[in-house]
């Protein structure tokens, strides 16, 4: 079968695959539509994720295991962007202050890089230099310190956080937009932080670059769990604003109620399904920009150099191209697709929970989603994210199933059966493992390899 017939014949069995769910109840499907958009739902935040590793991996060569910290940078930008503020943590200075600190933090870094570059080696600039970093450390402790003591003590229980742009009260809810303006600011703050990352780990070796990655992932995450001014910590953040209608208020609009009551359905369905439609054309839209701009990248001249490196990194350099200017070209676009989809991930939950970032959620399920569909095809990466996606969800209850079918002639008491029954629990980490194993067995290059 060729690849040009292969491709719409597999996205046509991951349909095939969602209307099962929405449909059928039988088997592992429930269906039930509510089911089946939240499994797609998150299968189309996936497949942003994979397009955005693909990049990284599929087009340079990158091997990035830090994709997790970018994904949170994308979700705390939705907190800074469509929170309303914190009552008084503006007003009395405490942010303003964090704001400072913040700055002259980065003023003594800048003035570090300069004095090492401009002044000549020796005594005189060894000396400059560690009065400029211990003296600009301890004001920039002094001032931060106090902000933060401020900040965190304005209502800690509900909020001790810095907040975000929504002005709150009222018009809390009319200020939903500000969450669709939070994904590309996430992708902003992903793509600054892959600046920095790249500028100081690029250099390194592959694997030293998947340690490098994963480091930084974790000191990410490790700063979201403890800065409590920035967005409450381990207390989370919940109720988020939506960019879509709030199901009690379509259950109170008359007009929805008719329009729900002759579809033969009830509120509290139709409304849920409305709320997840809503969501789904959103991430789509989203998906398929994502896509033609990876697409024109793809075919591009830009696109062949970046293969090129990819395949060859000592011929590139004898062709006269930068190759770690490229990597760092490469690494911030992939990175700020993921700053995207975590932004876009928050917005669906509805809240920032920083415990639930974990790498074998972010980082090493879409790296087989990528390795699944096939790296360097970008509809290859989508497909893995459709596909390994639903199985990740689909998988525990086929292994209860399982289970249970095994099992179905022994006593209810049965040691055996008693342990399969709970093993079925923890069968996703085993699935996608064998999954992995499988397609690099007998399709090393995935289900839809690069051309």
């Amino acid at each position: 079968m060729t690849q040009s017939m292969r491709a719409p014949l597999l996205f046509a069995f991951v349909a095939i695959l969602f209307i099962l769910e929405g449909t059928t109840n039988f088997w592992i499907f429930s269906g039930s539509w509510n089911t089946s958009l939240g499994i797609l739902n998150m299968a189309l935040i996936s497949a942003i994720m994979a397009l955005g590793v693909n990049l990284q991996w599929g087009y340079a060569g990158l091997f990035n295991i830090g994709i997790m910290g970018f994904v949170a940078l994308g979700g705390l930008a939705t907190v800074l962007v469509s929170m309303p503020p914190a009552p008084g943590a503006w007003a009395a200075g405490g942010a303003w202050q964090i704001l400072l600190s913040l700055v002259m933090g980065a003023a003594t870094i800048v003035a570090a890089v300069l004095v090492w570059s401009k002044m000549a080696k020796g005594r005189a600039r060894n000396l400059t230099m560690l009065v400029l970093l211990v003296g600009g450390f301890f004001l920039f402790r002094f001032v931060f310190d106090g902000g933060v003591e401020f900040v965190e003590a304005i209502t800690p229980a509900s909020t001790g956080h810095i907040g975000g742009l929504n002005p709150g009260g009222d018009a809390y809810k009319d200020f939903g937009w500000l969450t669709i303006i939070a994904w590309p600011v996430g992708g902003l703050i992903a793509a600054g932080a892959a600046w920095v990352i790249g500028k100081t780990a690029l250099g390194l070796r592959s694997d030293y670059l998947a340690i490098a990655t994963l480091g930084i992932a974790e000191i990410v995450i490790a700063v979201l769990k403890n800065e409590d001014w920035l967005a409450r910590g381990v207390k989370n953040i919940n109720g988020l604003p939506r960019p879509v209608p709030y199901e009690i208020d379509l259950q109170g609009d008359p007009g929805f109620l008719e329009r729900a009551a002759s579809l033969g359905m009830d509120p509290t369905t139709a409304s849920t399904i409305y709320v997840k439609l809503g969501y789904m054309v959103l991430f789509t839209i989203v998906l398929l920009i994502l896509l033609w701009l990876a697409q024109r990248a793809y075919n591009s001249p830009w696109g062949r150099m970046m293969r090129a490196i990819r395949d060859n990194e000592v011929a590139a350099e004898a062709m006269g191209k930068d190759v770690t200017a490229r990597h760092l070209q490469i690494f911030i676009l992939g990175s700020a697709i993921c700053g995207i989809a975590g932004a876009m991930m928050t917005t669906l939950d509805g809240q920032l929970t920083p415990t639930s970032y974990q790498p074998l959620r972010y980082t090493f399920l879409i790296w087989v989603m990528v390795i699944v569909g096939g790296s360097g095809n970008n509809f290859g990466a989508i497909l893995g994210g459709f596909l390994i996606w639903w199985l990740w969800v689909q998988v525990e209850p086929i292994g209860l199933w399982l289970s249970e079918t095994l099992t179905s002639g022994m006593a209810e008491d049965n040691w055996f059966r008693i342990r399969m029954l709970d093993a079925s629990a923890h069968m996703r980490l085993f699935s996608m493992g064998l999954v992995l194993l499988l397609v690099l067995r007998f399709s090393p290059k995935g289900l839809l390899p690069e051309k």
